[in-house]
């Protein structure tokens, strides 16, 4: 496994906490991806001095815009214990406080394929003047996100070296599960690939990112989003606001429940489609995978009708939304 590359002015504190906690017993990889958002946070804050201030600590916290509930309470009180290791080796660091996991009941939004036809027309045509690459990248950047199901975290960590052209495979390593995994390209799809790497690759070291900003850093999450919001725009999909989408997460939501359904349609059992899923998708049980198959039970009640009893067996009755 490569060494994470920090950046910012705790870079190499970061390191340090790493093997440290490494040589206490724990997995690199449970703290690895909390320590890189981090990581770019003090960057992008220009964070120069070894302070983190009761500012930087407010600003840290707040939830991002589209941000899950499960994600921000992951990602603050993770890096707390870095925090904490900071603090008693004496750097001046305010030590976040905890805050708690809220459920929430947010029913996603599956796209139409009519609004998957004008969206995508909206992302195929449009053009930027700060970034003059985007027009080539976006086209095969959103549809990962729709036709592999990854997330944006996951699509904006794929490097150079982490694309096999030759087999249309693409292994993901900036994971929220922290367990790599590895997409496999419908042909289309990887024909697109092939057509991005010919007019970028050779601009990329392995170790780089083949999303990037005008001036080759990391393409940041931020800048996704609200492009999103333009594609909804101009594809005249309406954005409800508060947290109500469509969120740029709805097209993974979106990529499950169609690739459940194609393959209940092919002719598989609940049983072997489940399972299939729920490893394609990086889950780490199969229970992580339900409210999606719920969610195509919902849209297709002729799916319902064939597995309800099994769903009942599997998950519980208390499991049904």
């Amino acid at each position: 496994m490569r060494k994470p590359e920090f950046k910012s002015v705790f870079s190499e504190e970061m390191n340090q906490y790493l093997d440290y906690m490494v040589a206490s017993g724990h997995k690199e990889a449970s703290y690895r991806n909390h320590l890189r958002q981090f990581d770019w946070f003090c960057v992008e804050h220009g964070i120069l001095q070894p302070v983190f201030t009761c500012q930087h600590a407010a600003e840290w916290i707040q939830r991002k815009q589209n941000e899950a509930s499960t994600t921000h309470y992951s990602r603050i009180n993770g890096i707390k214990q870095f925090l904490l290791y900071l603090n008693r080796r004496g750097y001046s660091v305010f030590v976040t406080r905890d805050i708690s996991f809220r459920q929430t009941d947010f029913q996603p939004h599956i796209y139409s394929k009519d609004e998957i036809t004008r969206y995508f027309h909206a992302v195929d045509t449009y053009e930027s003047s700060r970034n003059r690459k985007d027009a080539i990248q976006f086209p095969i950047l959103f549809r990962l996100l729709y036709c592999s199901g990854t997330r944006i975290n996951e699509t904006l960590g794929i490097r150079k070296q982490d694309v096999d052209l030759g087999n249309g495979i693409i292994r993901l390593f900036e994971t929220k599960n922290n367990c790599e995994r590895y997409i496999v390209l419908s042909d289309e799809l990887a024909d697109l690939m092939r057509q991005y790497a010919e007019k970028c690759f050779y601009l990329l070291d392995d170790e780089e990112y083949i999303f990037t900003t005008s001036n080759g850093g990391r393409l940041g999450g931020d800048v996704i989003y609200n492009c999103h919001r333009l594609f909804l725009q101009k594809a005249g999909i309406p954005y409800l606001g508060g947290g109500k989408g469509p969120r740029l997460h709805d097209w993974r939501h979106t990529f499950s429940v169609h690739s459940f359904k194609q393959m209940i349609d092919a002719g598989l059992d609940m049983y072997v489609a489940l399972p299939i899923l729920s490893t394609y998708l990086g889950h780490k049980t199969i229970y992580a995978t339900e409210r999606y198959v719920r969610l195509t039970m919902s849209l297709y009640p002729y799916i319902e009708e064939r597995f309800k009893d099994k769903m009942d067996k599997v998950f519980g009755e208390a499991g049904k939304s």
